[in-house]
């Protein structure tokens, strides 16, 4: 019986062997074909952002590709390597009383037999060892690297779709309505007002009740009206004089479709996690219940950081101007965040939607591999709180955390790359090279391009080369 199960290649049907390989072929040529229209339907639409994003994705998928390759070729290799059989026995997920000691063993020896366990074989005959890792659990770490990384995309994707939606929505509303005033730059004083009504009265600027009003404002409210028509004028104030009809919410959208070609990938640390993770599900620790915590305790923090920052700002104008009028400056800064760092909130972002899709994934995982009972998967005290915990984090990040962090992550230092289109980032590279891949008319359109868009007294662009900014800051200040 243990033959049949196990019969190689060679006996196998021809025509099983080539329905299975057409299937296979026909599934991935629809998926790559689909991706390539995906991407072209992106280009022809000049959603840059979105175009670079699916290649990042691209490349995470050839990625899988690679670690799919490494498994199947070397699990012979690795399910041959032995160890002593009482280390195998050591930080295991499942107790060996829960699983019936014997009982287990002998039907994972069975398993490990039909599927071709010739590492069984192998370390059998060294008294006392066992096989490091066998073909079936190779085989279910498999799967599992591919649902967890097809999770984080998929969340990843929803999380920005549905931010985007509301950015659209509200902000978009409140952007064209600045746009038909006759002064979009111009700020009514009863909206600079309504902002400094963020600082509150006195009791309001002692930190302890700064920072909890900040706590519950990201959950309801968290950007009205007035916040955002004085946060626009002070980006454009302080980046964009010269433009006082800049299209600020434009500019916004841009930048998140930046953002999100960094967020959809699964970078370097972010799989050492994976490997921690992994490491310390050990039974009776509880540790996935308890790292569910991890993303929501780190994504009301985020949201409260975001909401204080607006607090911030309000409660400086109200110190620094003793008479409020339409002038009264907004001044973005750097210093407003942790580290100096806006972007440190965009990899924190990252870290939150990665660890929720983990939790996630693994849930998925377990049920799909060893059922819903399976000892591994815990009690339903345990997993009820982890799965409120991940739809509440998706939903919160969604409509609070990702809005809050569009808009206060401009009140920065700097600007961002989505400040200028692709085209008009291609002028201003050829511009910085100094003209010799462009002609003097393309270089000419250039400067005038970077002057009609943002002229600041401290220009800094973020995100696009140091020698274009480079050489903005020298022509800028040479020029009469």
């Amino acid at each position: 019986m243990a033959e049949e199960e196990s019969r190689s290649l060679e006996y196998t049907p021809t025509w099983v062997i080539a329905v299975v390989c057409f299937v296979i072929v026909l599934i991935s040529l629809i998926a790559e074909r689909g991706l390539h229209r995906l991407g072209k339907f992106f280009r022809d639409k000049k959603q840059d952002a979105l175009f670079e994003a699916l290649q990042k994705l691209k490349e995470e998928l050839m990625l899988l590709g690679f670690i799919s390759l490494l498994l199947t070729v070397f699990q012979g290799l690795v399910s041959q390597l032995c160890i002593p059989e009482n280390i195998s026995i050591i930080m295991l997920p499942c107790t060996l009383k829960e699983s019936g000691t014997s009982n287990h063993l002998t039907a994972t020896t069975g398993r490990h037999l039909l599927a071709g366990g010739n590492g069984v074989d192998h370390c059998s005959r060294h008294k006392g060892q066992v096989p490091l890792l066998s073909l079936e659990a190779l085989h279910q770490l498999h799967i599992f690297i591919f649902v967890l990384a097809l999770t984080h995309v998929v969340f990843c994707a929803t999380t920005m779709a549905l931010g985007v939606a509301k950015i659209q929505r509200q902000w978009g509303h409140w952007e064209h309505s600045i746009q038909r005033e006759p002064r979009p730059h111009h700020v009514h004083i009863l909206h600079l007002k309504s902002f400094m009504d963020r600082a509150g009265r006195r009791w309001r600027k002692y930190t302890v009740v700064s920072w909890t009003v900040a706590f519950f404002k990201q959950f309801y409210g968290s950007v009205t009206k007035s916040d955002y028509i004085v946060l626009r004028s002070a980006f454009i104030r302080e980046h964009c004089p010269t433009n006082l009809k800049f299209d600020f919410h434009k500019y916004m959208m841009r930048t998140l479709e930046h953002d999100f070609k960094k967020i959809v990938g699964i970078s370097w640390y972010l799989w050492l996690f994976v490997v921690l993770f992994l490491l310390m599900n050990i039974a009776g620790w509880h540790t996935y219940f308890w790292l569910s915590f991890l993303p929501l305790v780190l994504l009301l923090l985020v949201g409260t950081k975001l909401e204080h920052i607006i607090t911030e700002l309000a409660q400086e104008v109200a110190e620094r101007s003793s008479v409020v009028d339409e002038t009264t400056p907004v001044r973005p800064s750097d210093e407003l965040f942790w580290f100096h760092s806006p972007t440190l909130v965009l990899y924190l972002i990252h870290f939150i939607l990665f660890q929720n899709s983990f939790e996630i994934a693994f849930f998925v995982w377990i049920w799909c591999t060893y059922g819903f009972k399976s000892c591994i998967m815990e009690e339903l005290g345990f997993i009820i709180p982890r799965l409120v915990i991940g739809v509440i984090v998706q939903v919160l990040c969604s409509y609070s955390t990702l809005p809050l962090y569009a808009l206060v992550t401009q009140m920065g230092s700097r600007f961002k790359k989505g400040i200028f289109d692709q085209q008009t980032e291609g002028l201003l590279r050829v511009w910085a090279t100094g003209g010799r891949a462009g002609s003097s008319t393309q270089n000419k359109m250039a400067m005038e391009t970077l002057e009609s868009i943002c002229v600041s007294k401290r220009p800094a662009i973020e995100g696009i080369s140091s020698t274009v900014e480079l050489s903005y800051l020298n022509n800028h200040h040479t020029t009469p």
